[in-house]
């Protein structure tokens, strides 16, 4: 029994660092973005009609997702922006480069997250 205590241990192991390599890799394959210039692209095509000035999301037609301090990956993010779904418009290579994608990806991520209901004392009482 101890065997299959450690073989499975070893296992635990093993995929906790393999989906921590995973983490890794998405974080290397987003190519190196202008924040500044992100911001720029998202005031300017009016990204934060929807999504908020500080990407903390809204409501147009259906809630719109945050995009502050996104989780999704890079080709995710542009996947999103070249064929989205719900009711964002599409922005072909011709609109937004992927370069420009890579800047708003830049600005997206530097941006605060969500903060916690702890982070408010008068949710607190």
């Amino acid at each position: 029994m101890n065997r299959c205590i450690r073989v499975a241990g070893i296992a635990l192991v093993a995929g906790f660092f393999c989906a921590a390599g995973l983490a890794v890799a998405y974080a290397q394959d987003a190519p190196k973005g202008d924040a500044a210039n992100g911001k720029r692209i998202y005031l300017a095509d009016k990204c934060y009609t929807c999504h908020g000035r500080s990407g903390q999301g809204g409501a147009y037609n259906t809630p719109t997702p945050i995009l502050a301090h996104t989780a999704l990956p890079f080709e995710g993010f542009k996947g999103q922006i070249r064929n989205p779904i719900n009711d964002m418009p599409a922005y072909s290579a011709a609109i937004l480069s992927d370069q420009d994608i890579a800047d708003l990806y830049a600005f997206v991520t530097s941006l605060p997250g969500p903060g916690s209901p702890k982070d408010f004392p008068l949710l607190n009482n």
